[in-house]
């Protein structure tokens, strides 16, 4: 259990992430494609497609580097591969990864070995890394670039989906009950226990904010336990799993409809204008009065908005949320293949 102690000043920085992290989605993803037994059923079709680009040769080095520096067996990885500043983009996240003190390395990498012993194939080139070797550092850069571009990037459209729908998830929560009603709704991850929140973890800890806020960063790949940086002393972060529709995932995230066929389904002033309207997310009978229909007609017309991939739908308590995707943005910003107006 992890317990993470607010004060007053805390509560008043508590922010929530703008998007998904692409160093985190990395590392995280690379342990839901270690998982050989008992994989969740929810990555079962990136899983395969997944193993098959990694079968590169090339590839494959890089998932043994980055296994070697983020074992998925054991409970810690050194927190220079996740600096805060890849929330900015890849680019600034590997640039601040470069820029890693040589103290730093010296730490984290010590404590990677007090948990696991460094493969002996590996002793030399981890220290070289550290102490900061510069060719080492782009080597780890380079890793997590090839990576993120052959096994995590061609689904990032549907990463940044579920990302955004807990984002709406966590913004009504906001709205609702303030940052009570938003630390409250990150059940059943961690609980909400005025001044402390009790986060689901594989070991016992404490966690003291002091004042500076807790970042909150919505991960597709994190699974049902949030991670936490190791270090008490860096600027506090709670990476937690977002939630899954496992047979969207297992049927292609349509469904089972074509995805062409749906749109044209969709295209028609009613479902425009629902569309239009969920860029506030909204329940079906939130919809249903927004477009003055019955909520079974406002239940139709969000199916297939759905099932073209243009909102994302999550149960909320005794409710249904709808969101807009990125898709669905694009969609209204008049971003639109030629002949579909």
């Amino acid at each position: 259990m992890l317990r993470v102690h607010f004060t007053d000043a805390d509560l008043a920085r508590v922010r929530v992430a703008r998007g998904p992290d692409p160093l985190w989605e990395t590392v995280l993803g690379l342990h839901k494609l270690a998982e050989r037994e008992n994989a969740p059923l929810a990555f079962t079709r990136w899983r395969l497609r997944a193993l098959t680009e990694i079968s590169d040769r090339r590839l494959t080095a890089m998932a043994r580097l980055m296994t070697t520096l983020a074992p998925p067996e054991v409970e810690y990885f050194p927190d220079f591969l996740t600096p805060p500043e890849a929330a900015e983009g890849m680019s600034e996240g590997l640039t601040a990864l470069r820029s890693t003190p040589k103290r730093r390395l010296r730490s984290e990498l010590a404590s990677l070995d007090g948990i696991r012993p460094r493969p002996s194939a590996a002793a030399g080139w981890m220290r070289e890394l550290a102490v900061g070797d510069r060719q080492r550092l782009d080597e780890v850069a380079d890793a997590f670039r090839g990576l993120y571009e052959a096994v995590i990037g061609p689904d990032w459209t549907g990463v940044a989906m579920g990302v955004e729908s807990d984002r709406a998830v966590r913004a009504r929560a906001l709205m609702e009950g303030g940052v009570h009603g938003l630390l409250s709704s990150l059940r059943p991850a961690a609980q909400w226990q005025p001044p402390v929140l009790h986060v689901r973890y594989p070991v016992d800890r404490d966690l003291y904010l002091g004042g500076r806020g807790l970042y909150l960063v919505p991960s597709w790949f994190c699974w049902r336990m949030p991670v936490a940086m190791a270090d008490p002393e860096l600027p506090p972060v709670l990476v937690y799993p977002v939630e899954h529709d496992i047979e969207a995932t297992l049927t292609g995230g349509t469904g089972g409809t074509d995805r062409a066929a749906a749109l044209a389904t969709v295209l028609g002033p009613t479902r425009s204008r629902a569309l239009a309207v969920l860029r506030d997310a909204a329940t079906t009978g939130e919809l249903a009065g927004r477009l003055a229909v019955s909520a079974a007609a406002a239940s139709k017309h969000a199916k297939a908005l759905r099932e073209a991939g243009l909102i994302a739908t999550r149960r909320e308590g005794g409710s249904v949320l709808h969101t807009v995707t990125p898709l669905g943005s694009a969609l209204l910003a008049g971003e639109l293949p030629s002949g579909t107006r």
